[in-house]
């Protein structure tokens, strides 16, 4: 046994031999830095290799992005593009009628608007109840619920393009579905090809491959509430439905704010699994705001980069604007619960 300790404690020594020797060539210049710099100074040195990653792929991305929205033609390099001004994003608010595509110079642009806003307004939704109420369940006592856990947090862990071929396989006309609905003597039906039923098919296909990280929030809420609360709230009488809104909820909030602050923008930039799912169709009954701006981009025939510079820039407003409010609504109701 000491032989084997001995093997054990010599190979851990090799290994973190050059780890010793590295910190202490670092240790005399960072104990320099802090005494010229104090605490502060440390920190601001930790900090700036995110920061500087963060500059490169953040920053950096949307001031050319920027720059792409207020210049126009189909060149792809900045260089060679004209400077237009605020042209794209005339364009893109050139309506008579918001409420009516078809009256739009970019009429495409407004229905991919108007298919996204339906989309996020039902998806958001759903989501948020299907994984509320599946937190709730696998809380409970339940038989094999670490299995359970894992059955439902495995979607989560496909790429999109899987999850959009998987249902993709099932939905088509000689897919599993209709063989399922051919046995029990039903007709089959070209389910992407149905203009109601392909918007739905996107909606429930991304509700499966994405409810188990929001549910895994909401559990995670759901476990830190004390135990004691319901011991008390049953033993003076209250019903399981009070105890849910007077209890639960309140308590849950936090983590809910997070999860409809996360589906929010996951639903606004839907693409992946839509994409490989039904394209954008039927027609364009499906067609989201970021396949528009990837098609007019990159796809097109006539590519324009600007107006899809300009269209991802006022998405992007969009999201920050909805996620201030939905902060904003959070706090207000945490001082108002405190008060």
């Amino acid at each position: 046994m000491r032989t084997h300790n001995s093997g054990k404690s010599s190979l851990g020594a090799l290994v973190m031999a050059p780890i010793h020797f590295l910190m202490g060539i670092l240790d005399a210049p960072l104990r320099w830095l802090q005494r010229a710099t104090g605490i502060g100074g440390m920190a601001a040195f930790f900090l700036m290799p995110n920061m500087l990653i963060f500059c490169i792929f953040v920053l950096l991305p949307f001031f050319i992005n920027f720059a792409y929205s207020m210049t126009g033609g189909t060149a792809l390099f900045l260089p060679d593009r004209t400077f237009v001004g605020a042209g794209q994003y005339a364009r893109l608010f050139d309506c008579r009628s918001y409420l009516d595509p078809g009256s739009c110079a970019e009429d495409t642009f407004w229905t991919a608007v108007k298919n996204t806003a339906w989309f996020v307004v039902l998806q958001v939704t759903l989501m948020i109840l299907v994984s509320l109420v599946t937190a709730l369940i696998l809380n409970r006592d339940l038989a094999a619920r670490s299995f359970w856990r894992a059955v439902f947090f495995f979607p989560v862990l496909l790429s999109p393009v899987v999850v959009g071929l998987i249902w993709k396989w099932i939905l088509q006309r000689q897919g599993l579905l209709n063989f399922g609905l051919y046995g029990l003597g039903f007709d089959p039906h070209v389910w992407l090809n149905d203009r109601n039923w392909a918007f739905a098919a996107t909606i429930g296909v991304s509700i499966w491959a994405h409810m188990g990280f929001y549910t895994l929030i909401l559990l995670a809420g759901l476990q830190a509430i004390p135990k004691d609360l319901y011991e008390a709230a049953e033993m003076d009488g209250t019903r399981p439905a009070r105890a849910f809104w007077r209890i639960t909820l309140p308590l849950l909030m936090p983590n809910l704010l997070v999860v409809v602050v996360l589906v929010l923008i996951r639903a606004v930039q839907i693409f992946d699994e839509v994409y490989v799912l039904t394209g954008g169709g039927p027609g364009t009954s499906t067609l989201y705001l970021t396949q528009y701006i990837y098609e007019t981009g990159f796809a097109a025939q006539l590519r324009n980069p600007g107006l899809a510079a300009a269209a991802s820039i006022l998405m992007g407003a969009v999201l920050v604007v909805l996620t201030l409010l939905q902060l904003g609504l959070g706090r207000s109701e945490k001082k108002g619960g405190r008060k």
